[in-house]
């Protein structure tokens, strides 16, 4: 059973965490690579290799949270106010809808754009919805604009632990990390 100490994150939750901060990093580069290269094979790779890992994403994003769900996290270090606690609470909650959102966002253009697609080129994924230009247009959109606000809300969280370590001088960003043997 993977459980939070009362002060620290569970070395499982510590791994999906950097696990996934390492995915949507790469998520960023492949995606504006795979939108400027030029068409080509490795064009159509870059796609495969950027829509595989948004899935892959969903996947851990959805365990993430059922880990979270069942386990809860640390306690916040003793004198935090109140604002810092829920605006905390309110970038991680962000973070997990848009960990959500990209991906089946990305899975919306793919299916109407009618676009045949295997996950690491292994299995077929199901369209979710109809053929639709329209719809591929508005869910390309909309999955630039998420992208937008996924770029602010990691700057927010970085610059948070960032701040927490260097500036307050707390244990917020040691917590995460793994621990080193001495």
């Amino acid at each position: 059973m993977i459980s939070n100490e009362s002060e620290h994150w569970h070395p499982a939750i510590k791994l999906l965490h950097w696990l996934m901060a390492i995915l949507v990093f790469s998520q960023f580069a492949l995606g504006w690579l795979a939108k400027s290269w030029p068409l080509s094979p490795t064009k159509l790779d870059l796609f495969v290799w950027h829509k595989s890992i948004g899935m892959l994403i969903l996947a851990l994003a959805l365990i993430r949270i059922a880990i979270r769900l069942s386990c809860g996290s640390p306690k916040s270090p003793a004198g935090f106010a109140r604002w810092e606690v829920w605006s905390a609470q309110g970038n991680q909650f962000l973070l997990y809808a848009l960990m959500l959102a990209m991906p089946v966002s990305g899975w919306i253009i793919n299916s109407a754009a009618n676009m045949p697609f295997r996950v690491f080129w292994w299995f077929e994924l199901p369209d979710l919805v109809n053929a639709d230009k329209g719809l591929a247009e508005t869910a390309e959109l909309w999955h630039m604009r998420l992208f937008v606000v996924l770029t602010v809300l990691v700057l927010i969280h970085a610059g948070a632990a960032l701040n927490h370590h260097f500036r307050k001088r707390n244990a917020i960003l040691v917590n995460m990390l793994p621990k080193l043997k001495r």
